[in-house]
């Protein structure tokens, strides 16, 4: 739905789309560009399919292939791009403590395990890669810490979001060169924020 939706706003602006799922895109040897099911090129992509997943496909390699490294060579526009691959990834949250130990936006993060937080304000493990929420377990202070074995985590400081009449609230602020372009709020009633949590975007002018 999401996509559909994304679609739609591009056609109200005058863009021709397609919907494709993910098994109908392939890769053009001659041509050396990703085509659809009928030898179209894909001139540009909007795309939910996680990267990390790309890159695991059969033809997620050729991604790099079609990037426009600054000379106008590429040929395929992703959205989002492949450096957002860094962004989504939960360690990103352990280096920027490390970079920035004490900073008052930050909550103390490691990757080696909860270290201090297993005994002073309780720690979340939360996967490198999970999403909305898939896989984070909450620890109280006092509880034994440990290292989750097979998967790579990052172990966060606990720090609860507040109780509205039961519902749990986190806002998402967009920001485009440095001015406030829109809001998003998800809410829940649990403690971890997840894929059932309500949404409401927010425009502001």
């Amino acid at each position: 739905m999401t996509v559909a939706y994304l679609r739609e706003t591009a056609q109200q602006a005058g863009l021709d789309t397609e919907m494709l799922s993910v098994e109908r895109i392939g890769w053009d040897r001659l041509s050396r560009r990703f085509v659809d099911d009928r030898l179209r090129f894909l001139r540009s992509c909007f795309k939910l399919y996680p990267w990390e997943w790309l890159t695991t496909d059969r033809f997620g390699r050729h991604v790099l292939d079609t990037l426009d490294n600054g000379g106008g060579t590429g040929t395929t526009c992703w959205i989002e791009p492949a450096w957002k691959m860094l962004l989504s990834n939960k360690a990103l949250l352990a280096v920027l403590w490390e970079l920035n130990p004490g900073h008052p936006n930050l909550l103390p993060a490691y990757l080696d395990g909860p270290r201090e937080l297993a005994a002073t304000t309780g720690w979340v493990a939360k996967p490198l890669l999970g999403r909305e929420g898939a896989g984070v377990t909450l620890h109280e202070a006092g509880t034994e810490p440990f290292v989750r074995d097979g998967e790579a985590c990052c172990y966060q400081e606990l720090a609860p979001l507040p109780d509205f009449d039961g519902n749990r609230t986190v806002l998402g602020a967009w920001v485009v060169e440095g001015e406030a372009a829109g809001l998003g709020i998800r809410e829940s009633a649990g403690l971890v924020t997840d894929e059932y949590a309500r949404f409401l975007p927010h425009v502001i002018l």
